[in-house]
């Protein structure tokens, strides 16, 4: 299994429940799938430098997360059909 650090951009319209029911479905991909996740880093709120999808602002999410491939591969394809996902960013980290 590699290292993996994943952050990503939920939509900040939505209430605080159905956010954090987005970000327990999102890592729950990775944990289902015989990933573990390292460390969560929670970001909060933030202003987009420019306008996303006629958005301003995201809760931004950073994960470091160690898992085999076909979990990372998973995670960015159901990240992807998420309405409730502005964006994602999966990087490989160094062994």
């Amino acid at each position: 299994m590699k290292k993996y650090e994943i952050m990503y951009i939920v939509n900040s319209s939505l209430e605080a429940s159905k956010s954090a029911e987005v970000i327990e479905n999102l890592h729950a991909i990775i944990t289902s799938n015989n990933g573990v996740i390292d460390n969560v880093d929670d970001w909060g709120v933030r202003e987009f430098a420019y306008e996303i999808n006629k958005q301003t602002k995201g809760h931004y999410v950073v994960l470091t997360v160690t898992a085999p491939v076909e979990a990372i591969s998973e995670f960015d394809r159901l990240s992807r059909i998420n309405s409730n996902v502005v964006r994602t960013m999966i990087i490989r980290l160094e062994d």
